[in-house]
């Protein structure tokens, strides 16, 4: 198994088809959104303090108290850690309250530093968490990139296939200075250090 898709309660968007060996989890009331779309999860996870009605028969339920440290999108990741998947993605994660939403990124930033692939997305948003490395994005009509420190420096920046070009670059965390780039083509990114967020976000009307 090497993806393992994680159904976080939060503001809902579709969730769409799997693909094949993908393990899904759904959090809490994630699992309404699964229920939405017709989705049996694999694996129900959380403390189950938001999700109104009796869990479904047939599915495994990992069960938490409500008083904890961690939230459910961060239990459902270090499961995803333990059981040695290689990519992680949040769904329904991405809108509703502001505390969630950041604590989300900082989810996914965990899952990245534990050597995961780590995503978020909805219907207009691309969220990656990335560490040193050479990436490539598609061009995409229509969509901004913007690149963000989540650590103190990214360092080695170099964009390239970007409306706006950098070659060797530093980012701090403290200052926005990726923010709204446009595809000129196909965009590579590689960096030495650090780690960065790249959000791919559609401004079509």
């Amino acid at each position: 198994m090497k993806r393992c898709v994680i159904v976080a309660g939060g503001e809902y968007a579709p969730i769409g088809a799997r693909e094949e060996g993908d393990f899904l989890i759904a959090c809490d009331s994630g699992l309404r959104w699964c229920q939405k779309e017709g989705i049996v999860p694999d694996l129900l996870l959380g403390d189950f303090d938001s999700y109104a009605g009796q869990l479904p028969d047939g599915i495994p339920v990992l069960r938490f108290p409500v008083r904890k440290d961690d939230t459910d999108a961060m239990l459902a990741v270090r499961h995803a850690v333990e059981e040695g998947f290689e990519e992680v993605l949040l769904l329904c994660a991405l809108g509703g309250s502001l505390d969630h939403l950041l604590a989300n990124l900082q989810t996914l930033h965990f899952a990245s530093d534990a050597g995961l692939r780590a995503a978020a997305r909805d219907e207009r948003t691309e969220l990656r968490v990335l560490g040193p490395g050479s990436y490539r994005f598609p061009k995409r009509k229509g969509w901004k990139f913007s690149v963000l420190a989540l650590t103190d420096r990214v360092a080695g920046l170099t964009i390239r296939g970007a409306k706006y070009e950098v070659t060797d670059a530093e980012l701090s965390n403290a200052f926005p200075l990726g923010v709204g780039n446009d595809f000129a083509g196909d965009i590579t990114l590689t960096f030495d250090a650090g780690t960065a967020a790249v959000l791919l976000c559609d401004r079509r009307d």
